[in-house]
């Protein structure tokens, strides 16, 4: 594999295992309130975006981690969008 290739995939995976911590502390807390719908939603597009460009230049690296990431980033959202709908646990 090419050197910058590996680059890719270790930058892809260090940026893509961020999301980690945020969708266990939502999955755990079941609160997603200080998380913004608008930037989430943003940055959804934008993932979107990086994963159509890395499929049409043949990017391994920017295919694998905007997938992750398009993958864990969506799942913040829907909780988002899921745990504001439910009443305030006691």
């Amino acid at each position: 594999m090419e050197t910058i290739n590996i680059l890719g995939l270790v930058a892809g995976t260090c940026t893509t295992i961020a999301f980690v911590p945020q969708v266990l502390q939502v999955w755990r807390t079941r609160s997603a309130r200080d998380i913004s719908i608008g930037m989430y939603s943003v940055f959804l597009v934008g993932v979107a975006l990086w994963l159509v460009y890395g499929l049409l230049v043949d990017a391994l690296p920017v295919v694998l981690s905007n997938l992750v990431t398009l993958v864990l980033a969506s799942a913040v959202l829907v909780m988002k969008l899921r745990f504001e709908r439910k009443p305030p646990q006691a």
